[in-house]
């Protein structure tokens, strides 16, 4: 058991030290998130603001804005799986004493610190966009992140081990990327939208990361009459039940539960 936890970790460390030696990587992770608030936040706060009723809408936003930035890096977490098959680093790991499910973990793991950094940079930045910090919020935002970014690193690593180039996995993602953030309230309540949209929101798992985050910022300046509004601004309603944090919690550590469960088997079948 110790030498398997050691191999697991031996796996994640290396993942952050790639990550550090390339800050290329960070600049560009942290260069879309940023960009998004700029432009929304200038640009079309007038415009899109009035769909988050009673609340500020880049402080609205920037929850979202965060769960974006951990979903982005923790789903790259596939591309080192490609990118260890290309180089042929993946076939010496598999010949080492760690077995595949303890290589999925480790990278598991390190894409999932990786994220969190990510995420407190943003928090970092909170203030630049006039966005109120307490160490509450830090300090209840951590563990929805790690959860969060477990649970996506899982859907990467499902995706990187049947793909074979990187060119093939890039593509691949952009296409999952954007409609999964512009479908999980990253920018709209999914509780004020139109019918058709509001049923394929509910369905994104990124969605109840969204809104878990949202909550730990909006919680105490959203309205007792706005929560208990037919189309709350904060809360996903489901079959006339609006979820609380920690059912947006739970839920996604089942489905990154799952993703992981699947991301151990298509590995050990397709490597």
């Amino acid at each position: 058991m110790r030498q398997a936890l050691r191999g697991i970790w031996v796996i994640a460390y290396r993942e952050l030290l790639r990550f550090a030696r390339e800050r290329s990587r960070l600049a560009s992770s942290l260069g879309m998130p940023i960009i998004f608030m700029v432009v929304f936040s200038e640009g079309l706060k007038r415009q899109i603001g009035a769909l988050a009723v009673g609340v500020d809408f880049v402080k609205f936003m920037y929850p979202g804005i965060i769960a974006m930035s951990v979903f982005i890096n923790a789903i790259f977490s596939g591309l080192s799986v490609v990118w260890d098959r290309e180089i042929g680093f993946l076939k010496e790991v598999l010949v080492s004493p760690l077995n595949r499910s303890g290589v999925v973990l480790g990278k598991a793991l390190g894409a999932s610190v990786i994220a969190l950094f990510q995420a407190l940079v943003m928090l970092a930045l909170a203030p630049l966009f006039g966005v109120p910090l307490s160490l509450r919020i830090v300090l209840e935002l951590i563990p929805i992140v790690i959860v969060l970014a477990f649970s996506l690193a899982g859907f990467g690593l499902l995706i990187g081990s049947r793909m074979r180039s990187q060119q093939g996995f890039q593509v691949l993602i952009q296409m999952v990327v954007f409609p999964l953030t512009f479908l999980a309230g990253v920018f709209f309540p999914v509780n004020n939208v139109p019918r058709w949209m509001e049923i394929v929101s509910k369905l994104n798992p990124l969605t109840y990361g969204v809104d878990a985050i949202r909550r730990i910022f909006l919680a105490d300046e959203v309205s007792a009459r706005a929560l208990a509004s037919s189309r709350p601004i904060i809360g996903v309603t489901v079959f006339g039940h609006t979820t609380t944090t920690i059912e947006d919690v739970a839920l996604v550590g089942l489905l990154g539960a799952a993703l992981l469960v699947g991301a151990i088997f298509s590995f050990n079948r397709h490597t």
